[in-house]
């Protein structure tokens, strides 16, 4: 099967169907969030360096880095965040920018093998991404869309795909090196939003063997208590074949969920890792008489009923 391998200078992850489930941080991105598009622009990277940490505290195995902040010099800061984050952890990284010099202003700073996030399928950004992934040796996140857009259709999407990871391929990127983003839309205002990814992320594992990757929160954008949708699209998206996303490891159900299902897949011998983080270190807690609850009087154990 195929394996995706990106690396810091001191770390190497391992993106594959028989691997655990890669989880992405996505929070060192100033989209969305003024504060730190503010901080960012003006050279204070405070912020920056505490996303980093804590997202690494809580699970995340690579991290996306993204200075996507209107009319800051966006080569300039990313190839800053860049440095600042590999200098306080040694996860690898995903470096995310729709413009191409400041990808390569991040590459030119990045020790290791770095993600590249991302490549669409329109004729003029695969000719200005591709040989930036070839030059730099890095993987991409192809995003199925191209100057048509976003379609609805899971199979449209599939071939938008696979025109990319063939053209990867002309360019001598192996299709290992390329990580299909099958594009979750918001499954409240699309219905069949949910059914619609599983399909696609199963046709990318069988036909074109391709790991994948997405935006997981997408599926939930406009509804309540989001976490439960994402948490129960993940597992499910995992089940089919999905074998990284950019996330929020902050959110707790979402690591649960990720490594439950790593659990379900055989992706975690022995429970070992699961029971490594979740491990209750507290003794167990005791009924009125000071016995463990879940005891019959007398000491002994509850048996099953027919």
């Amino acid at each position: 099967m195929t394996d995706t391998i990106i690396s810091s200078a001191t770390r190497e992850v391992v993106i594959g169907f028989d691997r655990p489930f890669v989880i992405i941080g996505e929070r060192i991105n100033p989209t969305g969030r003024k504060i730190l598009a503010a901080e960012m622009a003006a050279g204070d990277f405070s912020r920056v360096e505490a996303d980093a940490l804590a997202q690494v505290e809580a699970g995340a195995h690579m991290l996306d880095v993204n200075a996507g902040i209107p009319l800051a010099d966006e080569p300039a800061i990313l190839a800053k965040a860049v440095q600042l984050v590999q200098s306080i952890t040694d996860v690898p990284l995903s470096i995310d920018s729709s413009i191409v010099a400041a990808l390569a202003a991040g590459l030119a700073v990045y020790k290791g093998k770095a993600l590249i996030n991302s490549v669409t399928g329109e004729e003029e950004r695969l000719e200005v991404v591709l040989p930036l992934v070839k030059k730099y040796g890095a993987a991409v996140v192809a995003i199925s869309n191209d100057e048509t857009g976003i379609s609805e259709d899971p199979d449209v999407r599939f071939e938008v795909a696979k025109k990319i990871v063939h053209r990867a391929q002309d360019h001598g990127i192996p299709v290992s090196d390329v990580i299909v983003d099958p594009l979750v839309m918001p499954i409240g205002a699309i219905n069949q939003a949910g059914v619609q990814v599983m399909r696609l992320v199963r046709r990318l594992k069988d036909e074109l063997k391709v790991n994948t990757t997405c935006g997981a929160s997408n599926v939930s954008f406009g509804l309540p208590g989001r976490d439960g949708v994402n948490s129960a699209f993940l597992t499910m998206a995992i089940a089919s074949g999905l074998t990284s996303a950019i996330t929020n490891p902050l959110h707790g159900d979402i690591v649960r969920a990720c490594m439950g299902a790593d659990v379900m897949m055989g992706h975690d011998p022995d429970c070992t890792r699961w029971i490594r983080k979740f491990r209750e270190s507290a003794p167990a807690p005791t009924g009125a008489a000071g016995e463990p609850r879940g005891r019959r009087e007398g000491g002994h154990r509850r048996r099953p009923t027919a």
